[in-house]
């Protein structure tokens, strides 16, 4: 199973520039505004996202997140945890130590009590310790279908914590070196689901920040051996989040690609018909948290596979 029918998403209480993750998240940009319309320009956006996935019927548990202690960029939930059919719930290690505080032990409890079924908690916050972090599934996108694990090596994701998943899980790993440029240097692509995205029939890919070779033909082959549709996009359009996509599902079996408006405005008409040949669009407006955040829909939104009940 590709897509889940709930994710989860997490309503922010201060959200704003995180300087630390900034360090290597080159997409955040600072501007003038005053923290206090920051943060309602942020909750707004939030509110509108959640409005067009239940407009679709698209299951969406939302969590408020705690005033205190403050947590810029608790609207990404999808970094610091993951789940799966078969009951697992996995931590993940952090790079940014204000991050680390987003792993919230009554937000795993809140899932439970609703009747998701948790069967274990694999907590790989140890990691950290070592200097070593793998920031969930924008350090990962996963072909579930396939049970294969694509990752691009950085700064916020590193090779030992990454194979320990995918024996954890039982999915191969791919992993790859994909760089942007910025201010004339090249550097390490941040997280993953920036720069692709997998769905049940395409997969969404900047083969263009994989200089190497051997490692671009290794990633194309393996999407394309796992019978996706693969849509190239440009090194420009990632830079507008194009790649930072998610398939979801609704109630009733429909499936949606969900990305940001500014992604779907990047993209060019004959890459838009591919996609809704497979998927409906659900394209949020969400600016600000872009913009100060450095991540877009994908980001915000946790996929719960958990199944429900005893």
């Amino acid at each position: 199973m590709q897509t889940s029918a709930t994710v989860l998403m997490v309503r922010p209480a201060n959200f704003g520039f995180n300087p630390e993750t900034a360090e290597n998240n080159f997409y955040q940009r600072k501007d003038d505004r005053g923290a206090g319309e920051i943060r309602e320009l942020a909750r707004k956006e939030f509110d509108g996202f959640v409005a067009l996935l239940r407009d679709q019927r698209v299951n969406v548990f939302v969590v408020e997140d705690s005033e205190s202690p403050a947590k810029p960029d608790a609207v990404f939930p999808n970094n610091w945890f993951s789940t799966h059919p078969d009951g697992k719930l996995i931590l993940y290690p952090m790079f940014s130590p204000v991050r680390r505080l987003e792993r919230r032990k009554d937000i795993v409890e809140g899932l439970i009590h609703s009747g998701f079924r948790v069967t274990e908690i694999l907590d790989l916050s140890f990691f950290e310790e070592s200097g070593q972090f793998l920031e969930g599934t924008g350090s990962m996108v996963m072909d579930h279908q396939a049970k294969v694990i694509y990752a691009c090596f950085s700064q916020r994701t590193h090779r030992v914590p990454l194979d320990y998943v995918g024996k954890l899980l039982g999915y191969k790993v791919i992993g790859f070196h994909a760089v942007q440029e910025v201010n004339g240097e090249f550097g390490p692509i941040y997280h993953s689901n920036v720069m692709m995205h997998i769905g049940t029939d395409l997969a969404v890919v900047c083969l263009d920040s994989i200089r190497k070779a051997s490692e671009k033909q290794r990633v194309q082959e393996s999407l394309t051996k796992s019978g996706k549709k693969v849509i190239p996009i440009t090194l420009k359009q990632k830079s507008n989040f194009a790649g930072n996509m998610l398939e979801v599902s609704n109630d009733g079996g429909e499936r949606f690609t969900v990305m940001s408006q500014a992604a779907l405005d990047s993209l060019s008409v004959g890459q838009i018909q591919s996609i809704e040949r497979y998927t409906t669009i659900i394209s949020p407006e969400i600016p600000t948290i872009e913009k100060l955040g450095g991540g877009s829909a994908r980001c915000m939104m946790a996929e719960i596979f958990l199944s429900k009940g005893q």
